[in-house]
């Protein structure tokens, strides 16, 4: 049996990012989008401010692990228009997917009506353009694969149902990136496995590899201390990525570092992006505890072994 908590190395010098790094006053930095731009990683950073409201910073590295960090926040919540009262409280939680030479940005406008999932598009990370609100409230996330299937964009999403078994994954479909639909349930919480028997979500978009759609997502569970959240891995059918044909049921990233368990949100470690490398590693970017950013490296396919071994996903029928 493959030994699940020895797929991912988390890095020596983690966390790669904190408040302290910081050019401008900042609470947290965490849950960031990830990207590769020519010779560059890029991070497209959740800063939390003083005022409690999310914004989104930028760091780029030649590396992977030393980030120079720009010295503004390069997006803020509307001020004007429709999106002022969807980013009241502000933004949150990008996810980043490149299509041709557009970086588009899946993140969450959080306002008093509860969260919606909005859609920016970019080129170079310095100029960000709001495109649509792609959600009615109540959805807290939404990933975007790298290219079409049936000649139409697909995600995965989390609406914050909680009628249909918990918050899982769903699945949707569109023919322009602003309008969805054809949404049906992917993944459901694994009432069998502890650690992610309350609530699933989307976590890094999906990776195409020869076999099969790689996911990693979050999961929790609830304990007298609160939610514990820890990363998963699964496999979509490359044809029809509603079918999971393999899903770990062990946890392949955990908070156990002091950064990871202590902080704005104890006991989380949160990914919102990864890189694919050319080598076949994978480099995974996460939070630690609401409040830093962190970085794990480990083998691609050491991760669909993992989750091949334990077979397809049964929580839906």
């Amino acid at each position: 049996m493959i030994d699940a908590g020895s797929i991912l190395t988390k890095y020596e010098g983690n966390p790669i990012l904190s408040a302290k790094d910081m050019p401008y006053p900042c609470e947290t930095v965490y849950n960031s989008g990830v990207a590769r731009m020519q010779d560059k990683y890029v991070l497209l950073l959740r800063v939390g401010r003083q005022d409690g409201r999310s914004v989104f910073g930028l760091a780029t590295s030649l590396d992977g692990f030393h980030f120079d960090v720009h010295p503004e926040p390069v997006f803020r919540q509307a001020t004007e228009g429709m999106f002022r009262g969807p980013e009241d409280k502000g933004v949150e939680d990008a996810r980043i997917t490149q299509i041709g030479d557009i970086y588009y940005i899946f993140y969450s406008c959080y306002s008093s009506r509860g969260f919606q999932i909005g859609l920016a598009q970019t080129k170079d990370f310095l100029t960000i353009e709001r495109v649509a609100l792609t959600t009615a409230a109540d959805y807290r996330n939404s990933v975007l694969f790298p290219e079409k299937i049936d000649g139409l964009y697909v995600r995965f999403e989390r609406p914050n149902f909680t009628s249909c078994g918990g918050p899982g994954i769903w699945i949707s479909y569109s023919p322009d990136l602003i309008h969805w639909g054809n949404q049906q349930l992917v993944m459901l919480p694994d009432k069998h496995d502890i650690w992610q028997d309350h609530k699933v979500g989307p976590g890094a978009p999906p990776i195409r590899t020869p076999r099969g759609w790689l996911s990693i997502y979050h999961a929790t569970t609830v304990t007298m201390a609160g939610q514990i959240y820890r990363l998963g891995v699964a496999v979509h059918d490359l044809a029809d990525p509603r079918k999971i044909i393999g899903r770990s049921h062990r946890f392949i990233l955990a908070p156990e570092a002091l950064h990871e368990r202590v902080g704005y949100v104890g006991n989380v470690v949160f990914t919102n992006g990864a890189v694919a490398e050319p080598d076949g590693t994978i480099k995974i970017y996460y939070g630690g505890a609401d409040t830093c950013m962190n970085v794990a490296t480990g083998k691609i396919d050491d991760l669909i072994d993992l989750a091949m071994e334990d077979g397809p996903d049964t929580t839906v029928g």
